[in-house]
């Protein structure tokens, strides 16, 4: 991965990486090698504050480029939408879990003798 340009956002506390990476005989990097990757080029970054977005692989050629969002804090991570942590391996917070398991359905059955003593006329 061989990075492209720089920029530090302050007021985001985050920094903005854009890269490129050339993967010539191999398929394109996943998600997670690209995070790790940008994780390692950042000095001092936790792989959990990383995502990558704006990924891009042209057709026939063996280059990715894209662009790495690397947080200071899990505070200002918070600012990436819902989907994108939960697809970076996060998990969802605003669901509630579901349980455990389901109690099993209850079902009634009528009593045979209740219907032989109903007249077959409607009882009028």
């Amino acid at each position: 991965m061989e990075v492209i340009e720089r920029n530090e956002n302050p007021l985001l506390d985050r920094v903005e990486i854009r890269f490129t990476w050339n993967h010539d005989n191999s398929p394109t990097p996943s998600l997670r090698e690209m995070v790790a990757a940008a994780a390692k080029a950042e000095p001092g970054a936790k792989q959990e504050l990383v995502f990558v977005k704006e990924v891009s692989t042209r057709y026939g050629r063996p280059q990715t480029t894209g662009l790495a969002l690397i947080y200071g804090s899990s505070e200002s991570a918070a600012l990436e939408p819902e989907y994108v942590r939960v697809r970076h391996g996060g998990e969802s917070k605003s669901k509630p879990e579901a349980p455990a398991a389901a109690a099993p359905a209850v079902i009634v059955e009528a009593s045979e003798e209740s219907d032989e003593n109903e007249p077959e006329d409607g009882g009028n």
